[in-house]
């Protein structure tokens, strides 16, 4: 009887019961440790590697080798500086491994041999490692102790670089021996190729340093981007990190301002405003607009120009950055159309960039716009963009009128792959404006570097143009705009008839010195310059001797620069960190008239919006329909309560041909018999031109002819 009740229990012990019993004594001496695959490596557009894993060593314990745990733990976290009771507890509750120094340097791990610590063993796992250290810091991004991206390119596309990780056994016999067996072996993860250039990347960093040196600006922003295809060729921010230095990265430090920070760009949103008006016929590069003396009143809000500007054609209103000028155009738009193109230029929606944390910025459909937001957006207020969206919409211009989506990822390449075989595809574009208005804004905005307020963005040897912008931020304690926190801000590209680059320069908080023109415009010029020299870019100007060079710099007055309006319209943005448009009070100046009127109507006057009815009712004005010469002159003469005069006086320069119904050859052929410089857009018979026939200008100026079949 006790013989079958015997046997009868082990039966059920060594059958029944053996699966729970084999899990119970693997637990109690097997533990399951996860073996960290190889992550892919980052590569810059040249094949140069920007994050990489190498092998190092990490040390772990197994409890029960050890004789003195808490003594043993002591020891190791004096070396490694890790806290000693969360190293502890961990050994204790894992009772065949835990880890002691994970990923340690060469010399702890040497340090930690030399004790010859008993139950301390040491395993290979891979380390990210980022050789160029904070070189695009906020585009590689960095990872966490277990190799999962944390931020930038690292996080974004964390699944495909990780790879898959494999599985080691820890077991631990009757006399404490450990073993160790392998189960899967990890699988590397892909690697991935950038359109960043290491090299282009550099100096974008390099001069944003100084230029951070030079103004004590709190933080800063340079974009490098080939406006053709959408390639980020440089993403440079302040503050940066150094991935390699996990224990001293900040929160501040990881944001990419380039993608993530809104701000009220100023006058750079004037370049919307006229091209939006260009596009749709309502004004061309001449006309002339009365900027009443830098001062107008629009529902009750009065705006005024940092100068007393009186007339001036339509480039010249972008040149020297007149808020009363961009009012006016942005009237005759109407807000219906400002929004069409607002949306059409990108803004108010993410790019679609490969990096995490893009923002859409700020803005609102004309439904919830006030009775002054056309005003108010017209110069750069009552809307939020980021850097990023700013380059894009230069970009525009450069690429004949084609927004196209903004990329900084090639592709990616197979584990054992080289990224010299991977082909960049551009992404996704849509035409915005026609080549003709592309063409007139690219010569306008030259004519802002060589007249207006952007002069210390000329290159040597180079065409350049670009836009300034200065923008005032909200001050947090407040809620209102700051009178001394800035944004100066420029965006270009280079050279004017072929653009290789587009650069977009961002200064936050500048000391001193805070205009788009006075801070951010030499940085543009200093990062073109050796961008395009680097890239073996063929000068489109002949190189002036250095003396010329130096007398023209010396000549150029940093008052001279200043844009802008010290008024606001409507409400500061809403959000964490704002700026808005405004810049330092009204200075007196002669007014000017570049481009008198002309037959025609390529010479219009736009005369005072509220001239007349402000003495009645001060507010309530929007300006009338364009008067047109005749009329004008055979009004009788009298002077403007806003101080400017219209004289007639006799016209002079060169007097621009009519090239309509000439084919291209015959066209640049009248060109250099009359002085000019033709700008040929399409083939076949020219169509229209800009300046218009009978205009005068200076010799040498840029005549944009638009030929079609």
């Amino acid at each position: 009887m006790w013989c079958v009740a015997i046997c009868g229990r082990l039966v059920y012990l060594q059958i029944f019961r053996y699966g729970s019993f084999v899990k119970q004594a693997e637990h109690q001496q097997q533990r399951a440790i996860p073996l960290s695959a190889k992550r892919g490596v980052i590569y810059d557009r040249a094949g140069k590697e920007l994050a990489m894993s190498v092998l190092v060593d990490s040390a772990f314990a197994v409890p029960p080798e050890v004789k003195d745990l808490p003594t043993v733990v002591s020891l190791i976290t004096r070396i490694t500086g890790d806290d000693r009771n969360v190293v502890l507890a961990d050994c204790r509750n894992h009772k065949t491994f835990c880890w002691v120094a994970r990923k340690a340097d060469d010399e702890t791990i040497e340090r930690i041999k030399s004790l010859k610590l008993q139950g301390i063993h040491f395993q290979k796992e891979p380390k990210r490692f980022y050789p160029a250290r904070d070189l695009a810091a906020q585009v590689v991004g960095t990872v966490g102790m277990e190799d999962s991206g944390l931020s930038g390119i690292e996080h974004g596309f964390d699944d495909e670089l990780r790879g898959r990780a494999g599985k080691m056994f820890i077991s631990v016999d009757a006399r404490r021996q450990w073993f160790s067996d392998v189960e899967k072996q990890p699988e590397a993860g892909e690697n991935l190729v950038l359109t960043i250039d290491k090299n282009i990347q550099y100096i974008a960093e390099k001069e944003l340093d100084q230029a951070i040196h030079d103004t004590q600006a709190i933080a800063g922003t340079v974009i490098v981007e080939n406006p053709h295809t959408g390639e980020i060729l440089a993403l440079a921010n302040r503050p940066t990190f150094n991935p390699n230095l996990r224990k001293q990265i900040t929160p501040a430090a990881l944001t990419n301002r380039a993608v993530s920070y809104v701000y009220e760009p100023g006058s750079t949103f004037k370049l919307v405003t006229i091209s939006a008006a260009l596009e749709e016929k309502l004004t061309n590069p001449n006309e002339i607009f009365d900027c009443q003396m830098g001062s107008i009143v629009y529902n009750g809000m009065r705006i005024r120009d940092s100068k007393a500007h009186g007339l001036l054609p339509v480039w010249g209103v972008l040149a020297e950055s007149s808020d009363v000028g961009a009012i006016k155009i942005a009237l005759r738009l109407g807000e219906d159309r400002f929004y069409k193109y607002i949306r059409a230029y990108g803004f108010g929606q993410q790019t679609g960039i490969e990096l995490p944390g893009e923002t859409r910025g700020l803005t609102k459909p004309p439904s919830r716009w006030s009775r002054v937001s056309i005003a108010a957006i017209s110069m750069g207020q009552e809307i939020g963009i980021s850097p990023l969206q700013l380059a894009g919409l230069v970009s525009t211009f450069a690429n004949d009128g084609v927004w196209v989506a903004p990329r900084i990822v090639t592709g990616t390449v197979e584990p054992q792959g080289t990224p010299l075989s991977v082909a960049f595809h551009p992404a996704a574009s849509r035409r915005v404006i026609s080549s003709f208005t592309a063409a007139e804004m690219r010569s306008m905005m030259q004519k802002v570097v060589l007249e207006g307020t952007g002069r210390k963005a000329v290159l040597e040897g180079y065409t350049s143009a670009g836009k300034t912008g200065t923008a005032q931020k909200v001050d947090p304690a407040t809620g209102a705009y700051s009178k001394t926190k800035y944004i100066g801000s420029f965006a270009g590209f280079a050279p004017i008839n072929n653009p290789q680059i587009v650069v977009a320069v961002i200064l936050d908080s500048a000391v001193g010195l805070h205009q788009g023109g006075q801070i951010s415009a030499p940085v543009f010029r200093r990062v073109a310059q050796q961008v395009l020299e680097y890239l073996h870019t063929p000068h489109d100007l002949p190189l002036a001797p250095q003396h010329q060079l130096l007398l023209a710099q010396a000549r150029m007055k940093d008052q001279d620069l200043e844009e802008g309006t010290p008024d606001h319209l409507g409400a500061p943005l809403e959000t964490a960190e704002v700026n808005g448009d405004t810049l330092q009070p009204a200075k007196a100046s002669v007014a000017r008239a570049h481009s008198p009127a002309t037959a025609g109507g390529e010479g219009n006057v736009v005369p005072a919006a509220v001239r007349e009815n402000e003495r009645a009712a001060p507010g309530e004005l929007s300006p009338p329909p364009p008067t047109s010469t005749a009329e004008a002159s055979s009004a009788p003469t009298k002077l403007s309560s806003t101080g400017t005069v219209v004289l007639d006086v006799e016209q002079g320069g060169i007097v621009v041909p009519s090239f309509v119904g000439k084919t291209v050859r015959g066209a640049v052929e009248a060109a250099q018999d009359a002085g000019l410089e033709l700008e040929a857009v399409g083939s076949g018979v020219a169509r229209q031109q800009s300046p218009a026939a009978g205009a005068h200008v200076a010799n040498g100026t840029h005549v944009t002819v638009q030929f079609g079949r």
